[in-house]
């Protein structure tokens, strides 16, 4: 069994690598106001950010979904790791030695599964690279790179390689580096053969496949040998670490570019990706094996973060290949709210192509958007009829209006419906336009049939859900509209926040003095902690002990939400400082003080006539008191605490 990390390493690792640097690596992040950064959730889609994180809590939270965490929770949920692998992750990045409570010092076979398979991947890579560049036996691959414009300083910018042809090259080369057969299959590197696992690939050029955050999980191989009696090129199976529906080659290298320049480039294959990175077009990426779905549109929406201005421009071959490949791309286009293209050289060369012929500039030149996919989509309908006839105009009407009806925004709609018209030579353009209106119409009537039944009973506020349904504390819903929830809100977020603020008298306060369950839930969790006093001495490993002491998921939810959430100022307030947070404290104090003097009234109505005098005195006596400190609270305020 593997060892526990130390705890001190585990804090250590919390600390020296910030969450944004992570979270970052994975989608844009913009400025959110009150020191947080927001983006679009990649735990569920949304098209408007609802993700939040807060450097200087090191947590992040979704107010759509609920997820939160810290930055090991978030590198544990994005890339499907334990809590150990998280771990060796970051520490790997931040440089710190990680010590084993069991067993001793990160041997070998304490490390966690899919860590050895991206360190497999990641050491064959560099052997592949070091066979391209100066093993005999590949001349062949090199020939290859070069009659397409590629020299060894571009083939080591993208990594490429060459696996040699024997049977087991890189399995032998593998196991001395200590890695298992088992390890080799599970990785896709090997394959079982007939006496034990052999390599998979052998005799190709080799194009490392990364992910988002530029770990190597698979690879692309060309076939160079006409011996090879496999296809034109080969990828890895799907594995604990690659799926090829959810990889996109280059977006590694790409990735800040298309954040940065609001603008992606789809291209269809490795070398195309290189042609035009080594162009100048920077924001190229391709699929690997596989058509563009809706994976890849959520990786790309993450970085584009759904702006207005956004473009993605879709390459393909003029052939009847590419141009099914460009309608398949149209199906998904409403999934983005970038404007989506397309770009065909006029001579059909792929990027490749087209940079050894034309050069440079002829690449840039092609990607530079001119046709919107949408138009493009409806032309390859348009042409298949014969539109001198009515019967061909109507036929072709038929097949388009339910594309253009799939068009979301209505002001968009309505101006390619005239479009469409004009391509059909149908004067009659209002004809077209209510044609089209009335199928969206339609469609939106089936979709209508009500909310799905876990967004009927949805209360208000930060804390909605988008996603799956999460067991919620016990008690009525959440209605900040209630200033009573939103004070004890706004307290909580002072304790999670600025403990400092509200400390030491925060730490005095009882859990009945909150009165919706999950707050309650939230303030038992902190003092389990330590209490907000423990905050103000160490405020990182302060909200990770809250969280832990969290008495289940949902809590620990709303601990997150409550730890990132920006603090709401009232009109007139000019900042976040003590003055503010004693107005919380007495606000909730008060509130509390109101209703045992409410309780104790009843109470003492009761034993009026007929009860105990001693009793009768003692609860007069206790009644009187709460109402000097009621009235010491509204006199005096947080000095009366």
């Amino acid at each position: 069994m593997a060892g526990r990390i130390n705890d001190e390493d585990v804090k250590a690792v919390r600390d020296a690598v910030p969450i944004d640097a992570v979270v970052s690596e994975y989608l844009q992040l913009r400025n959110a106001g009150g020191g947080n950064l927001k983006g679009l959730c990649p735990f569920h889609d949304e098209k408007s950010p609802s993700f939040q994180v807060s450097p200087s809590k090191g947590f992040f939270h979704c107010f759509g979904c609920q997820e939160g965490g810290d930055t090991i929770t978030f590198v544990m949920k994005i890339d499907h790791l334990t809590f150990s692998e998280a771990v060796e992750r970051l520490a790997g990045q931040a440089g710190i030695t990680l010590r084993y409570e069991e067993g001793g010092y990160n041997p070998a076979h304490q490390r966690g599964e899919r860590i050895r398979l991206v360190e497999a991947h990641k050491i064959a890579a560099q052997w592949y690279a070091e066979q391209l560049a100066t093993g005999p036996e590949a001349d062949t691959g090199r020939a290859f790179l070069a009659d397409r414009g590629f020299d060894q300083a571009a083939a080591e910018h993208f990594g490429v390689g060459y696996s040699p042809q024997g049977w087991d090259h890189l399995t032998r080369y593998l196991r001395g580096k200590g890695f298992s057969d088992k390890e080799l299959l599970l990785s896709g590197l090997a394959q079982e053969g007939r006496r034990g696992p052999i390599d998979r690939f052998r005799g190709r050029l080799m194009w490392p496949i990364r992910d988002i955050g530029g770990d190597v999980v698979g690879f692309g191989a060309r076939k160079l040998y006409e011996s090879d009696n496999g296809p034109k090129y080969l990828n890895t199976p799907d594995t604990a670490i690659y799926k090829k529906s959810q990889v996109l080659y280059g977006i590694d290298l790409a990735k800040k570019d298309i954040a940065k320049a609001s603008r992606a480039v789809v291209v269809e294959g490795y070398t195309d990706v290189m042609a035009c990175h080594l162009a100048g077009v920077t924001t190229a990426i391709a699929t690997c094996g596989t058509a563009f779905g809706g994976d890849h549109i959520k990786i790309l929406r993450r970085l584009l973060m759904d702006n207005g201005s956004a473009r993605v421009i879709f390459t393909f071959d003029g052939d009847a290949a590419g141009q099914k490949a460009a309608l398949r791309a149209f199906e998904d286009d409403q999934k983005f709210a970038a404007e989506t293209y397309i770009a065909i050289a006029p001579d059909g060369m792929d990027p490749c192509d087209l940079r050894l012929a034309k050069g440079d500039d002829a690449v840039a030149d092609l990607v530079e958007p001119r046709t919107p996919l949408f138009e493009f989509a409806l032309r390859q309908i348009v042409s298949r009829y014969d539109l001198d006839t009515p019967a061909g105009r109507a036929s072709a009407l038929d097949e388009a209006a339910p594309v253009v009806a799939r068009i979301k925004n209505s002001g968009a709609q309505h101006e390619v419906a005239v479009q469409l018209a004009g391509m059909l030579g149908i004067l009659d353009t209002q004809f077209v336009v209510k044609r089209i209106a009335q199928l969206a119409r339609w469609a939106r009537d089936r979709g209508g049939k009500g909310p799905a039944p876990d967004q009927r009973q949805r209360g208000s506020g930060p804390q909605q859900q988008a996603g799956p349904a999460r067991t919620a504390p016990r008690g009525p819903a959440l209605n900040l509209r209630n200033p009573v929830f939103a004070t004890e809100r706004e307290l909580l977020k002072l304790a999670l926040q600025r403990p400092e603020l509200v400390s030491p008298a925060f730490d005095a306060y009882g859990v009945d003095e909150f009165t919706a369950p999950p707050y309650a839930a939230v303030r038992e969790a902190i003092m389990e902690a330590g209490g907000a006093e423990f905050g103000v001495q160490d405020p990182q490993d302060y909200l990770v002990r809250v969280r832990e002491a969290a008495p289940d998921d949902a809590v620990r939810a709303m601990v997150t939400e409550l730890a990132v959430e920006a603090i709401m100022l009232h009109r007139g307030v000019k900042g976040v400082d003590e003055v503010y947070a004693g107005a919380q404290l007495v606000t909730v104090r008060r509130r509390a003080v109101e209703r045992r003097i409410r309780d104790i009234t009843g109470r003492l109505t009761r034993l009026s006539g007929h009860g105990d005098p001693a009793e009768l005195a003692a609860v007069q006596n206790e009644l009187w008191i709460l109402q000097q400190y009621d009235q010491n609270l509204r006199e005096h305020g947080a000095a009366a605490l």
